[in-house]
């Protein structure tokens, strides 16, 4: 999806909670991501791996000029063989680090067996080997994202979250289309001492290059 659809998908959400929900979750990835120098990781679940959603983010990366969001893609069935940057398994989530960001697009969360707001520990089942490797890295110290579809565990362990519930108006994969953008167009505020220093140039520039007075 280019600018100009985003912009339209935009324009037909006025006055929906979408644009501020995802504006204030891409603010929240972009702020984690920034602040700490970059260390972002992207995986999905073994079922759908968020392939479009680390294209995109890579573009915003470089259009944006803050490289910080290219994220390292992590995956399920990583092979050795692969491409190098396509060949990162969900060991590393178990090697994520304090000032790491870890964002997780899930289409199903999974129940959350120890209630709401309880930050679950080690579980069995099919989707193990992902909750283990989420609940290291929270352990560690990384900010956990989660982009899903309904709450639950996955959800139970992030710090920031964005439900799309069946049903909604919109698909996740719109939605992720929307955090994308929105993370490439909402810039860090400057340190206080840098904006006093560009407004002072702005302002001798102008002076510069205003046309003289008129005489009368």
């Amino acid at each position: 999806m280019d600018a100009v659809r985003v912009a339209l998908l935009r324009e037909v959400l006025a006055g929906t909670e979408w644009l501020g929900a995802t504006r204030r979750f891409a603010g929240a990835l972009r702020t984690s991501a920034v602040a700490h120098g970059g260390g972002l990781l992207l995986v999905g679940t073994r079922e759908y791996e968020p392939w479009h959603l680390a294209a995109h983010l890579v573009d915003e990366a470089a259009w944006s000029g803050t490289p910080e969001l290219a994220p390292t893609l992590v995956r399920h069935d990583a092979r050795a063989s692969d491409p190098a940057h396509l060949a990162v398994g969900l060991g590393r989530l178990a090697a994520a680090r304090r000032g790491e960001t870890l964002l997780v697009v899930a289409p199903s969360a999974g129940p959350c067996p120890d209630g709401p707001g309880q930050v679950p520990g080690p579980r069995t089942g099919p989707g193990a080997p992902l909750l283990e490797r989420v609940y290291d890295a929270r352990r560690a110290g990384a900010t956990v994202l989660v982009l899903g579809t309904g709450e639950g565990e996955l959800t139970a362990m992030s710090h920031e979250r964005l439900i799309v519930p069946e049903g909604a108006e919109l698909d996740l994969d719109t939605v992720q289309h929307l955090v994308s953008a929105a993370a490439g167009e909402n810039p860090l505020p400057s340190r206080r001492g840098r904006r006093r220093l560009r407004d002072r140039l702005s302002r001798l520039a102008d002076a510069l290059t205003a046309p003289p007075p008129p005489r009368w």
